[in-house]
């Protein structure tokens, strides 16, 4: 993180130079590939450019590595809270049997670099979830990652819920924001990384939430037709490629009930984006172990959920930069 804070001189030289060599982002190749190379070719003489790439990709590869230290450091302390709050309270978590195999997609990619995937380390979910993002990424974007969440818990047409599925609950960050918004409803969360799950299974605990997580591919959670009222999700998407997502939205569409609302979130679509965003979006993605994130961005979501049967749809960025992009829309009665 301080690394990173550090070469904040680097990078607004490296926009000083940026700014030079795209005076106007509609100059720059239409195809992206083409406009990566591009971007390399002019910018290649440039220290600004070669540090700044040194940094990030130091940071794409050590950020998780330095989060496991640190946890190892306070594990002593951490391991009677970490046992009573995996098994002590009213969460429930259902593990993926041993028939049931992870989608193709999610098989051997490290997201975000972690070393050796989501369930490398036992306690991946903890270091994920409280030193990674809130130790991390909040201290860069103080308050922003959390009050994203509660935003978009928020956003719903109704004031209350009964059944609510979070897809895509991780640690449970978002699955909390939701909670906290409708404290009445019935919370499940589906996800693949069963790491992830038993660190959002601790959190339940600790605040007394009777979750009900599973161990399941949001486009394929098993439920039945018609099980909830609301169907959220908050960040999966750009994890996943251009047919999982569609079927993740006809999967919401299955387990809503007639008249039941779906919210789904994501990063900042390319069609919101000049050329220049565009890359730099992209090149970000690349180097933080974003293997799907252009299938994604590139998806008009609004149309993907027309598609899958949802009406009164409604899709926006929030925000100057158009972050997270938000898409809702009504299963008919």
């Amino acid at each position: 993180m301080h690394f990173g804070k550090g070469a904040q001189g680097v990078r607004a030289q490296l926009e000083r130079e940026i700014a030079g060599v795209v005076p106007d982002p509609a100059m720059l190749p239409d195809d992206l590939d083409e406009r990566d190379a591009w971007m390399e070719t002019s910018l290649g003489a440039s220290r600004a450019w070669r540090v700044s790439k040194a940094v990030s990709e130091w940071h794409s590869t050590m950020h998780g590595l330095i989060a496991r230290e640190a946890f190892e450091e306070v594990l002593p302390d951490l391991e009677p809270a970490i046992a009573r709050y995996q098994t002590g309270g009213p969460a429930s978590l259902e593990p993926a049997g041993p028939e049931d195999s992870a989608p193709s997609y999610w098989q051997g990619v490290n997201f975000h670099r972690t070393a050796g995937g989501w369930e490398d380390h036992p306690q991946q979910g903890y270091i994920h979830g409280e030193i990674v993002h809130r130790r991390l990424v909040e201290a860069m974007y103080p308050g922003g990652i959390f009050l994203q969440r509660r935003a978009i818990a928020a956003m719903p047409p109704r004031d209350d819920y009964a059944r609510i599925l979070d897809m895509g609950a991780s640690t449970g960050h978002f699955t909390a924001a939701l909670q906290e918004t409708y404290p009445s409803a019935q919370i499940t969360g589906v996800d693949l990384s069963l790491r992830a799950l038993e660190h959002a299974q601790r959190v339940a605990n600790a605040h007394g939430w009777p979750w009900r997580l599973y161990q399941r591919a949001a486009e394929q959670t098993g439920f039945a037709d018609g099980s909830f009222d609301l169907v959220a999700s908050y960040i999966l998407l750009h994890e996943l490629p251009a047919a999982a997502i569609r079927g993740v939205f006809a999967e919401a569409f299955r387990v809503l009930e007639p008249g039941g609302d779906m919210i789904m979130s994501d990063v900042t679509r390319y069609a919101d984006m000049d050329r220049l965003g565009v890359w730099r979006a992209d090149s970000g993605a690349r180097y933080g172990g974003e293997p799907y994130w252009r299938e994604s961005a590139s998806l008009d979501l609004a149309t993907v959920a027309r598609e899958a049967g949802f009406v009164d749809v409604s899709a926006a960025g929030l925000g100057p930069r158009a972050y997270p992009h938000v898409v809702q829309g009504r299963k008919p009665l």
